[in-house]
C-alpha cells in the first residue's frame, strides 16, 4: 500500500530536519548561515509538496526583532524570559505551515533567537545563557525589581575560626556619610541549661541543654537542627540574651564580656509566632519600627527612608499598602508576614540575625525564597543562625554551618556540606536515597529505618537488650537512643566527642588579640535609646489609635451602646420629678447609667495586656521603647475612643428620659460618667496586669464589679458596719451619688441617700484613676516577660 504523507507527517518532518539543522550549526559555526539556508530551503519545498503557506519575511522580521541576541547591547538578559515567551505564541496561519513547530523546538534547545531567515552570530550566541529563575527578579512581571540587601560600610575582623562564635557589630547610622562600625566577638563554650519542675510532693530538675559548643563567622548562615524538644530554641534564646533565668551554665560572651543590655541593639531577633499588629499596614508597621529603634541622630525623614529601602529589599513594595490581617481580618500572605517580621529586625542593621523556624508553615518555594533572602543578608556582612525543623534538600544546601541537637545533647557540628561524610566515618548511612537532612533528623530521633548502624552499635544493643524486641533484624529506636557508653554518653554523643570536640576545644585556647574599645562597647550598661521619652509616648500614642480604631468604631459596639440607650429612653420616656415615686424611678435609671458604665469599660480593659503579651514582651526584650512609655500612651490612647460612645449614649438617654434640661446639670452628668469610665478601666487595667490570663481575670472582675454594683447604694441601704468600707472602694457608689447631686440639687432627695457637696466623691474617683493605674504599672514592671524584657 502506498503510504500518504499527512499534513502532520511533514510538520513532524520538517521539525526533525530543523533540530538537526540546528545541531550541525552549533558544531560548526562557519556553516551556520549554510544550515540555516537549507534548512530554509527545506522548509520550504515541504510546504509546496502539502499545500502549506511559507513563513514570510515579516514573520521573520519579527522573529528577529524580538531575538536577545540582535538587542543584546540594549536589554539586559532578564528580557529573555519575556522574548521566549514571545516566540512561543502560535499564530493559526503559521501552524499550517510547520513554522510553530520550529520555534518551539529552538525554545526547547534553550536558544532564544529562530533560524527561520536569519542567522545570528557565534559570539551572540555564546553570550545568550538559558533562562533561570535564579536570575529573575521576583516581580520582573510586574516590572518591579527588587533590591539587593545593602549595609553601610563595616570592618572586617575576627574573621578567623578560633573561638566558638564569632561575629560584627556594627553601630550604624544610616545616613549618606561613612557610619562608625565596632566590632563584637562573641563566644559560648559548654553551654547547658536546666529548668526546675516543681510539682506537689517533689521538684525534679531537668536538663534542656547539655554542652553545647559552636562556631559561626559573619557572611555564614548556622542552622540549628533536630527533632522537637531537643533545645533548638533555648539554645537560640540563650544566644540572643532571651534567658536569664535561671542562670544557664557555662560561658556566653561577647568581645570577653557578659551580656549586657547595650547590646539590644546590636541583635536582631525574629521569633517563631509572626507578632504584629493585625490593622496596620506593612509600611505603617516598619515605619512605627524605624522610627522607635533607629538611632537619635537621624531625622524623621531620614528613617522613613530607611524603613522604604528595607521594604523594596525584601520585595514588599507591592503590598505595603495592605494590612498585616490576623485570624478574623485578611491581609497579606504568610511569606510577606514572615517577611514584614525580619524587616522588623533588619532595619537596625544588626551585627547578629536570630530566627526561629522562620520557614514553618510555609510551602517550600516560600521556604526557599525565604533562606536565599538570608543568605543576601549573611553576605553584606551579617551572621545569621537560624533554626529549622525539617528543610528540604535545597534548604539544606544553602546552609554554611549546621548544628544537630538530639535531647539537649549536641550530636555534630561543623559545615553542612560535610555532615553525611561525618556520619558515614561512623557507620551512619542511608541505605536508600533520601534528603540529607531528614537522615540527620532520623539519626537525633533513633529512627533507623533504611539506616545502615555501625556492627558495635548493632552488637552492644544486642548484648545489653537482649531480650528486646528488634526490627528487621535492627535494634529499636528506643533502643538505639538508650545504649549507652562508658561515660554514660549516648553514641552519637561520644563519636563526636571523640571525633571533633577535641578540635574545636583547642582551638577556644588560643587568645584573640582585641581591642579595649570594643570590648568597652559591649560592657557599656546604659541603654541606647532611639528616640526621647516625648517622642516615643507620641509615636506609641499615634500607632494605639491605627491599630484601635476598627475595634472601638466597630459597628457592633456602636449598635450595643445605642440600642441600649435606646431601651432606656423608652422605658423612662420623659419621665418628671413630680413625687417620691418617680424620683425613685428616676434614681433607677441614674444607678443603671452608673452601673452600666462601671462595667462596659472594665470588660473592655481586662483583655488589653494579657491580648498584647506577646508583643510587649517582644518589642521590650528589643528595648524599643521605655515601659512607663507604653504604659502611659496605651491608657491615653484609648480615650479619645471611650469617651466617643458615652456621648452618644448620654446624647440618647438624657433627652429622651426628660431629666434636668439645662447645660449645667447635662455637662456634669457627662463628666460624672466620663470619670467614672476612667477609674473602672483603671480596675481592669490592674486586674488585666496582674493575672495575665484572660480566664482568671474574667473570673476576678465579675466577683469584683458585682460586690461594687450591690454596694453601690441602690439596693441596700443599711450595710452592716464590718463590710461598709466596701462602698468607699466602688465607683459605681460615688457616680451614683454625684448623678443624684446633679439631677436633685434643688430638691428634697427621697431615694434614701445622703448628699453633700460631691468633694469627697469626685476626690475617690480621681484616686482611684491613678491608684489603679499605679497597681497596673507596677504589674507590668515586676512581670517575668517571656521574652527576657
Amino acid at each position: 500500500m502506498e503510504r500518504v504523507n499527512t499534513p502532520s507527517g511533514l510538520m513532524r518532518t520538517k521539525s526533525d530536519q530543523l533540530v538537526e539543522a540546528v545541531a550541525a550549526m552549533m558544531k560548526s559555526p562557519t556553516t551556520s548561515f549554510d544550515a540555516s539556508a537549507a534548512a530554509a530551503e527545506t522548509h520550504g519545498a515541504g510546504g509546496s509538496g502539502s499545500g502549506s503557506t511559507t513563513l514570510s519575511r515579516k514573520s521573520s522580521r519579527r522573529m528577529t526583532a524580538a531575538s536577545p541576541g540582535r538587542s543584546s547591547g540594549e536589554k539586559s538578559n532578564t528580557h529573555i524570559r519575556k522574548s521566549r515567551s514571545t516566540q512561543l505564541k502560535l499564530d493559526l496561519d503559521d501552524v499550517s505551515s510547520g513554522a510553530a513547530l520550529s520555534r518551539a523546538s529552538s525554545a526547547s534547545l534553550g536558544l532564544s533567537f529562530s533560524f527561520t531567515g536569519f542567522t545570528m552570530p557565534p559570539e551572540e550566541i555564546a553570550d545568550s545563557k538559558p533562562f533561570s529563575d535564579d536570575e529573575i527578579p521576583e516581580d520582573l512581571e510586574a516590572g518591579i525589581q527588587k533590591k539587593k540587601i545593602q549595609a553601610e560600610p563595616t570592618l572586617p575582623i575576627y574573621l578567623q575560626v578560633k573561638i566558638l562564635t564569632e561575629v560584627a557589630v556594627f553601630a550604624s547610622s544610616f545616613s549618606q556619610s561613612a557610619a562608625a562600625s565596632a566590632g563584637v566577638e562573641k563566644s559560648f563554650t559548654d553551654v547547658t541549661y536546666k529548668v526546675i519542675l516543681k510539682g506537689l510532693k517533689s521538684t525534679v530538675e531537668k536538663d534542656i541543654l547539655n554542652g553545647i559548643t559552636g562556631a559561626v563567622s559573619p557572611g555564614e548562615v548556622l542552622a540549628l537542627m533536630g527533632p522537637s524538644g531537643s533545645g533548638k530554641t533555648t539554645l537560640l534564646s540563650l544566644l540572643g540574651g532571651r534567658l536569664n533565668h535561671p542562670t544557664p551554665g557555662g560561658l556566653i560572651t561577647y568581645n570577653d564580656q557578659p551580656y549586657s543590655k547595650s547590646l539590644k541593639s546590636r541583635i536582631g531577633f525574629v521569633t517563631q509566632d509572626d507578632v504584629l499588629f493585625p490593622h496596620l499596614t506593612v509600611r505603617e508597621t516598619l515605619t512605627y519600627v524605624a522610627l522607635l529603634r533607629l538611632p537619635k541622630t537621624l531625622t524623621k525623614q531620614q528613617k522613613e527612608e530607611r524603613a522604604m529601602d528595607v521594604i523594596y529589599e525584601l520585595g514588599l513594595e507591592r503590598c505595603q499598602d495592605t494590612m498585616i490581617g490576623g485570624s478574623f481580618v485578611r491581609g497579606v500572605s504568610g511569606g510577606e508576614r514572615k517577611r514584614v517580621c525580619i524587616g522588623n529586625e533588619i532595619i537596625i542593621n544588626p551585627s547578629i540575625l536570630l530566627l526561629d523556624e522562620p520557614t514553618s508553615g510555609l510551602d517550600s518555594t516560600t521556604a526557599l525564597r525565604i533562606v536565599q533572602m538570608l543568605h543576601d543578608i549573611a553576605e553584606v556582612g551579617k551572621t545569621v543562625i537560624t533554626t529549622i525543623h525539617q528543610p528540604s534538600s535545597r534548604l539544606f544546601h544553602k546552609f554554611d554551618k549546621l548544628i544537630l541537637l538530639g535531647k539537649g545533647s549536641l550530636l555534630y557540628f561543623g559545615k553542612a556540606s560535610e555532615a553525611m561524610v561525618y556520619f558515614s566515618s561512623i557507620g551512619c548511612n542511608p541505605l536508600i536515597s533520601m534528603n540529607p537532612a531528614e537522615f540527620l533528623l532520623d539519626l537525633a530521633n533513633g529512627n533507623i529505618n533504611d539506616v545502615s548502624l555501625p556492627t558495635e552499635l548493632e552488637d552492644k544493643a544486642q548484648m545489653e537488650n537482649s531480650g528486646t524486641e528488634t526490627r528487621n533484624g535492627k535494634p529499636s529506636p528506643a533502643v538505639v537512643l538508650e545504649v549507652r557508653h562508658f561515660e554514660d554518653d549516648y553514641y552519637l554523643v561520644e563519636a563526636y566527642e571523640t571525633r571533633l570536640a577535641e578540635k574545636e576545644k583547642k582551638r577556644l585556647m588560643v587568645p584573640i588579640p582585641m581591642d579595649e574599645e570594643l570590648k568597652s562597647k559591649v560592657s557599656c550598661p546604659k541603654r541606647n535609646w532611639g528616640a526621647s521619652w516625648c517622642e516615643q509616648y507620641s509615636i506609641l500614642f499615634r500607632r494605639g489609635l491605627k491599630e484601635r480604631r476598627h475595634d472601638y468604631l466597630s459597628w457592633l459596639r456602636v449598635t450595643q451602646v445605642l440600642s441600649t440607650a435606646v431601651i432606656l429612653g423608652l422605658l423612662w420616656w420623659h419621665s418628671n420629678c413630680n413625687g417620691p415615686k418617680v424620683l425613685q424611678d428616676q434614681a433607677g435609671l441614674l444607678f443603671f447609667i452608673a452601673v452600666f458604665w462601671g462595667f462596659f469599660p472594665v470588660f473592655t480593659a481586662i483583655f488589653m495586656f494579657p491580648q498584647e503579651r506577646a508583643m510587649l514582651g517582644k518589642e521590650r526584650a528589643a528595648d524599643m521603647y521605655r515601659l512607663s512609655a507604653y504604659f502611659v500612651a496605651r491608657t491615653t490612647s484609648d480615650l479619645p475612643l471611650d469617651l466617643l460612645l458615652p456621648i452618644l449614649f448620654l446624647l440618647v438617654v438624657y433627652f429622651m428620659a426628660g431629666l434636668r434640661l439645662s447645660a449645667g446639670p447635662f455637662f456634669l452628668s457627662m463628666l460624672t460618667v466620663f470619670l467614672c469610665i476612667i477609674a473602672a478601666q483603671g480596675l481592669g487595667l490592674a486586674i488585666g496586669a496582674t493575672l495575665m490570663d484572660l480566664k482568671q481575670a474574667t473570673t476576678l472582675a465579675s466577683v469584683t464589679v458585682m460586690t461594687f454594683m450591690l454596694s453601690g447604694g441602690f439596693f441596700v441601704e443599711r450595710v452592716p458596719v464590718f463590710v461598709a468600707w466596701i462602698r468607699h472602694l466602688s465607683f459605681n457608689y460615688h457616680t451614683y451619688k454625684l448623678l443624684l447631686k446633679v439631677q436633685y440639687e434643688d430638691i428634697t432627695p427621697s431615694v434614701g441617700i445622703k448628699l453633700d457637696s460631691g468633694v469627697k466623691e469626685v476626690s475617690a474617683l480621681v484616686a482611684m484613676v491613678f491608684g489603679y493605674r499605679l497597681l497596673a504599672y507596677l504589674s507590668l514592671r515586676r512581670m517575668k516577660l517571656q521574652s527576657g524584657a
